[in-house]
C-alpha cells in the first residue's frame, strides 16, 4: 500500500521538481536582464560623482553632474545601438564570435574616442546652434540636456524594437529642436546643418561604392582565378597594407586631439611608408597561412579571416573618434557654458568629459549590444570575410575621413550602405560578369551558368539583398531626426517652465 502511494506520488514530485526548475531559470533570465539595467544605474552614479568633482565649486555644478549622467546614458544606447554596424559584418560572416567581437569593439572605441574624437564633438557643442545667440547660459544648458534626453530616449525605443537607426540623427535633430525651442530658429547655423545634411545623404552611398569597387576588385583578382591561392598570397597583403595606410594618414593628419598635426600632404606619405611596411610584413604571414590550403573559396574564407578581424577594430575605432561627439558633444556644450575655467576660448574638451563618452559606449554595448548585431551581420543580405572585410573597410575610410574634417557623420548610414553596397553589386556581377561566366564554364566542362530568369517572381527570389529591410532603415533614419527634434523641443518647455 505504501509502495503503492510512492508510486503515484512519484510523477507529482517529477512535475514540481519541473515547475521548481522552470521557474529558477526563468527568475535567472529576469535577474540577468535586470542585472544590465543595475551596472547601468551604477555607472550613471559613478559619472555623476565624476563630473561633481571636477565641476566643484563652479557655478552650475548640479546642472553638470546630472548633464553627464545624460551623456552617460546616451553613450550607452549609441553602444547598443550603433556600434553593432562595426562588428555586425564579421559576425555575420562567422569570422569572430560574438564575444570576441563585443571585446574588441569595447577596446577600440576607447581608443578611438579618447585618441580622435575631439573635433567632431567640438563640432556638435558648438556647430549646431550658436550658444551666444541664447538668452542666459542656464538656458543653453537646458537645451542641451533635452537633446540628450530626446535622443538617448528615441535610440532606447529604437534597440528595443531591434531597429538600427542614426545616432547622429537623432542628436543634431535633439539638438536643433531644443535650440529652436529656447531661442528660435535663428540660433540654428543652417549652413553648418546643410553641410552635414549633404554628409549623410554622400556617405552611404560612398560606402556602398567603396565596398563594391573592393569587392570587384577581390572577384576579379582572387576569387574568379584559376589559383585562387596564388593569387590570395599576391594580393591578401596589398589589401591589408591599404587599410594600414589609410589608418596611419588618418592619425598623421591630426587625428589624435591635436597632440601633433602633420599636414595633409605628409600625412599621405606617412600613410604609403606605413602601409608598404604593413605589406613587407603581412605578406609572409599570408603565405604562411596559405599552407596547405585547397584550391576553392572556403580556403580563401581562412586568409580573410585576420584582415577581416582588423578592419573591424579599424572601423570601432573610426567609430569611437566621430559617434563619441553624439554624447559628449553636448556635454561639452554646457561645461563650456557654465564652466569658468573654459572662458579663455581654448577648445579643449576635458579629458574626463571624453572618458564618460568612451567607457559609456562600450559598457552599452557589451551589455546591450549583440541583439543588434545579428539584424547587420546576416539578415540584410549574406555576408562571408571577403565580403565583410569589404564592408568593414569601406566603412572606415569613409568616417575617417569624415572625422578628419570634424563632419558628424552616420556610421550606421556607411556601413549599412556598405553592406547594401555589396549585396547590390552581388547581384549586378552574377548576372554581367564574363570573368564568371568563363569561370563557371571551364569548371563545369563547358556548361554555361544558369541564365537570369523573366519571371518576376523568381528573380525577386534570387534578390541576394533583402529590400524589405532596406525600406524598414531608411524608413527609420527619415523620422529620426524630426521626432528627436520635436521631443527635444517639448522635453526642453518642460525643463524651462519647471526650473525658470
Amino acid at each position: 500500500m505504501a509502495n503503492s502511494q510512492v508510486q503515484r506520488g512519484k510523477p507529482t514530485l517529477d512535475k514540481d521538481l519541473e515547475k521548481f526548475t522552470f521557474t529558477e531559470q526563468a527568475t535567472h533570465f529576469v535577474l540577468k536582464s535586470w542585472t544590465g539595467v543595475g551596472i547601468s544605474l551604477v555607472f550613471l552614479l559613478i559619472t555623476m560623482a565624476v563630473a561633481d568633482s571636477f565641476a566643484t565649486g563652479t557655478p552650475g555644478v548640479l546642472v553638470i553632474a546630472v548633464t553627464a549622467a545624460l551623456a552617460a546614458y546616451m553613450a550607452m544606447n549609441i553602444g547598443a545601438n550603433d556600434v553593432t554596424n562595426n562588428v555586425g559584418a564579421a559576425v555575420g560572416a562567422r569570422a569572430m564570435t560574438m564575444g570576441m567581437a563585443l571585446v574588441i569593439a569595447a577596446i577600440f572605441e576607447i581608443a578611438g574616442a579618447l585618441l580622435a574624437g575631439q573635433g567632431v564633438a567640438a563640432t556638435v557643442a558648438s556647430g549646431i546652434v550658436d550658444p551666444a545667440i541664447f538668452p542666459s547660459p542656464e538656458v543653453f544648458a537646458w537645451a542641451m540636456m533635452a537633446a540628450l534626453v530626446s535622443a538617448a530616449l528615441w535610440i532606447n525605443i529604437a534597440t528595443l524594437a531591434n531597429a538600427p537607426i542614426s545616432t547622429t540623427h537623432s542628436i543634431i535633430g535633439g539638438v536643433i529642436g531644443a535650440g529652436a525651442a529656447a531661442s528660435g530658429f535663428h540660433s540654428v547655423q543652417w549652413d553648418a546643418i546643410a553641410v552635414i545634411v549633404v554628409s549623410w545623404t554622400v556617405s552611404p552611398i560612398l560606402g556602398g561604392v567603396i565596398a563594391a569597387m573592393f569587392l570587384y576588385f577581390i572577384k576579379e583578382f582572387i576569387i574568379y582565378r584559376e589559383d585562387k591561392i596564388a593569387a590570395a598570397k599576391t594580393w591578401v597583403p596589398v589589401l591589408v597594407g591599404v587599410m594600414a595606410g589609410a589608418f596611419a594618414a588618418f592619425i598623421a593628419n591630426g587625428g589624435t586631439n591635436g597632440f601633433y598635426y602633420v599636414p595633409i600632404g605628409r600625412a599621405l606619405v606617412v600613410g604609403l611608408v606605413f602601409g608598404i611596411v604593413t605589406y613587407v610584413v603581412t605578406r609572409p604571414i599570408i603565405r604562411r597561412h596559405a599552407e596547405g590550403l585547397d584550391n576553392r573559396n572556403q580556403s580563401l574564407r581562412t586568409l580573410f579571416r585576420i584582415p577581416l578581424i582588423c578592419s573591424a577594430a579599424l572601423l570601432s575605432f573610426a567609430h569611437g573618434a566621430n559617434d563619441v561627439s553624439n554624447a559628449v558633444g553636448p556635454l561639452y556644450g554646457v561645461v563650456s557654458a557654465l564652466h569658468a575655467s573654459t572662458a579663455d576660448g581654448q577648445n579643449v574638451i576635458p579629458l574626463w568629459v571624453m572618458v564618460i563618452g568612451a567607457f559609456g559606449i562600450s559598457l552599452g554595448l557589451l551589455l546591450f549590444g549583440p541583439r543588434l548585431i545579428r539584424i547587420v551581420g546576416s539578415e540584410i543580405t549574406k555576408l562571408n570575410p571577403m565580403r565583410a572585410f569589404c564592408v568593414a573597410l569601406s566603412s572606415a575610410v569613409a568616417v575617417l575621413t569624415a572625422s578628419a574634417f570634424a563632419i558628424p557623420v552616420s556610421s550606421t548610414h556607411i556601413a549599412v550602405g556598405a553592406v547594401f553596397g555589396v549585396g547590390l553589386f552581388r547581384e549586378w556581377y552574377t548576372r554581367n560578369s564574363q570573368r564568371r561566366i568563363d569561370y563557371i564554364r571551364s569548371r563545369g566542362n563547358g556548361i554555361a551558368p544558369e541564365e537570369p530568369t523573366a519571371n518576376p517572381d523568381e528573380t525577386r527570389r534570387r534578390y541576394l539583398v533583402r529590400r524589405s529591410h532596406f525600406m524598414t532603415i531608411v524608413s527609420a533614419w527619415i523620422v529620426t531626426l524630426p521626432v528627436s527634434a520635436i521631443l527635444s523641443a517639448i522635453v526642453f518647455l518642460v525643463l524651462n517652465a519647471l526650473f525658470t
